[in-house]
């Protein structure tokens, strides 16, 4: 057992909290038995689980997955949940390519909150759609907490970070049509047909999308608002978009 803050894979381990550290060592830490499970399921590759002493690791014993058991004191320092399961996981990174037989995707642009960041992957995940494409400026896609509000869904689609603008051509050319969500010169969501192949430009959470994007979209779309709400939060708006695209 582990019990020295000082031992290599501790060190290790807390450095995965931060994202350069993440992306030197290609890997990210996820905790509790859903997500574990989840990323099981799905063939990612799971280096090493962590575990307090005394911990039932009986539904893992088909597993074959290396596993080191930690202290109460250390595995309070590694946890991000305020109540821990008293497991966790370093898992490796994997690399997502835009693929001919997508039909249906989401953009977004520099969407900062982990929270909604992470619900738009569950939704889009729930709702069938193929990719979600993470832009610039966008929260960081192994952040513990955008990891949490995707609740496994990161594991079943795939995310993909990169250059929006680049993806827009590269969409168009493979017969995309691009919604952008935007307040001014746009038209009511259900004044347009759904598209057979379509990807939605999401903006951030303050100013929405940015204006060269917005330029190079073939439509600009709102949902109308009833009540006396100034606007919709970009993850409720992101699922109401989704659900009227399955039509």
């Amino acid at each position: 057992m582990i019990e020295s803050q000082q031992n290599g894979k501790v060190k290790h381990w807390s450095k995965l909290k931060r994202r350069k550290d993440r992306m030197k060592s290609n890997t990210f830490l996820i905790e509790g038995e859903h997500l574990i499970e989840e990323a099981l399921k799905s063939n990612w590759i799971v280096k090493e689980l962590i575990v307090l002493e005394n911990y039932n690791t009986d539904w893992l014993q088909q597993e074959k997955v290396v596993t080191t058991v930690v202290s109460d004191k250390i595995f309070a320092t590694l946890a991000n949940t305020e109540n821990p399961q008293g497991i966790m996981a370093e898992i490796e990174m994997r690399e997502e390519k835009i693929q001919p037989h997508f039909q249906k995707v989401i953009m977004l642009d520099a969407i900062q909150d982990p929270g909604n960041a992470g619900t738009i992957v569950r939704t889009a995940d729930a709702l069938g759609f193929d990719a979600v494409l993470f832009g610039k400026g966008t929260v960081d896609l192994y952040n513990e907490k955008v990891i949490r509000a995707t609740q496994g869904s990161l594991f079943h689609i795939p995310v993909i970070t990169g250059d929006l603008e680049d993806w827009v051509y590269t969409l168009k050319k493979d017969g995309f049509i691009v919604w952008a969500t935007a307040l001014e010169n746009a038209q009511r969501l259900e004044e347009n047909k759904p598209p057979e192949k379509v990807a939605v430009l999401f903006g951030n959470e303050g100013s929405g999308v940015q204006q060269e994007l917005l330029q190079l979209a073939d439509h600009r779309v709102y949902i109308p608002i009833k009540g006396q709400a100034e606007s919709l939060n970009v993850s409720i708006a992101s699922g109401i978009i989704m659900y009227y695209l399955q039509q």
